[in-house]
């Protein structure tokens, strides 16, 4: 059987089917936070910036030993200084797209033995837990969204503001594009999936539009028709008037919304007693399924009257860390525009059966 890859500093790493290149064979690439990816020749940064980093090591690092599954890896940078600050957790580190676990490979290069990466969807985080040494779930991270290195690189097609192809997969190896949604779905059912995802007033016109002008081919077409349709009126605010029609895109193009709901309910179940979860989510819709799913394992569906006992046989899993959600501080928001919209919530597994909260 060959032997797993190994970094600059040998340590070992388990990457299924990712065929990431070894350090070394290309030079000025495959660099993170201030490394560097090539690709085709072109040099870009791979840079990101961690939202909310120091909220979410002072939530895991105290978590009892074992696994620290970061299920939206990125550039590592949330999963390093986890490991930095937690000696007692190994990394279990998964994400869709290939660029970042190679970035994420060299960021990780000193935390000998303690690191496992999987290019998988975080739909397939408990069958690769699983799969894995039997050891407790203790800390879990979803930092959900896109990152800043696939905006910035106009081939992967899901800037607005960057021209490129309209594909927007964050697993280049799956078969569906926007490019796709964009020009074969009906009107009605584009309109439905801009009004689904915060495109209330303007969805049926941006539809109508985009329908009229096919085919589109770029980013910065579709956005040159969706900023058209839109009356000159509601352009003045709210943002660029492509973001949510993009970000609509995105979401039905990875089917980020289908999976979250599910993964988060195994994972939770998952948790060893003390273990922590940690969701960090952009839009309403992903906070919204991070919150139910939370409310739901806080309940154990107990639906007695809050003033009574628990008499219906429901078993709480986790208590809220904090109530409602956290926001990043305005330094950071400043220093980071990116994270603005950004959301958290934490969760604590409780032992044993639990109790009703």
């Amino acid at each position: 059987m060959r032997s797993p890859p190994t970094s600059r500093a040998g340590v070992p790493f388990s990457v299924s089917s990712s065929r990431l290149p070894e350090p070394g064979r290309n030079p000025g690439g495959w660099l993170v936070e201030g490394l560097r990816i090539a690709r085709g020749g072109a040099v870009t940064s791979f840079a990101h910036e961690p939202v909310m980093l120091a909220e979410v090591v002072e939530i895991l690092v105290d978590t009892p030993p074992g696994v620290y599954l970061d299920c939206t890896l990125g550039g590592a940078g949330h999963a390093k200084a986890v490991l930095e600050r937690a000696p007692q957790l190994t990394l279990v580190g998964i994400d869709k797209d290939p660029d970042a676990l190679g970035a994420a490979r060299e960021v990780l290069a000193d935390f000998r033995g303690r690191v496992r990466l999987e290019r998988a969807s975080f739909a397939k985080a408990v069958d690769i837990l699983e799969s894995a040494p039997a050891a407790p779930l203790s800390a879990v991270l979803m930092d959900l969204g896109v990152s800043s290195p696939q905006l910035d690189r106009g081939e992967r097609g899901f800037s607005y503001r960057v021209e490129g192809p309209l594909d927007m997969r964050m697993d280049p190896s799956s078969p569906l594009r926007a490019e796709t949604i964009v020009n074969d779905w009906p009107a009605a059912d584009l309109a439905g999936l801009f009004r689904e995802h915060g495109e209330t007033r303007m969805a049926s016109r941006i539809a109508r539009s985009i329908v009229e002008r096919r085919p589109l081919r770029t980013t910065t077409e579709l956005a040159d028709v969706v900023t058209a349709a839109i009356p000159a009126a509601l352009r003045r605010s709210g943002g660029h008037p492509a973001r949510r029609v993009f970000q609509a895109l995105r979401v039905a193009v990875n089917d980020e919304l289908g999976v979250l709901g599910p993964a988060v309910d195994s994972l939770v179940g998952r948790l060893a007693p003390a273990g922590r979860f940690v969701a960090i989510s952009y839009h309403s819709g992903e906070d919204r399924i991070v919150k139910d799913r939370f409310r739901l394992a806080c309940t154990g569906g107990c639906t007695c009257p809050p003033q009574l006992p628990c008499g219906c046989g429901a078993n709480p899993r986790v208590r809220l860390l904090f109530r409602g959600a956290r926001r990043p501080s305005q330094a950071e928001i400043q220093r980071n525009h990116r994270a603005e919209s950004a959301r958290m919530r934490a969760v604590e597994a409780l032992p044993g059966d639990g109790a009703k909260p």
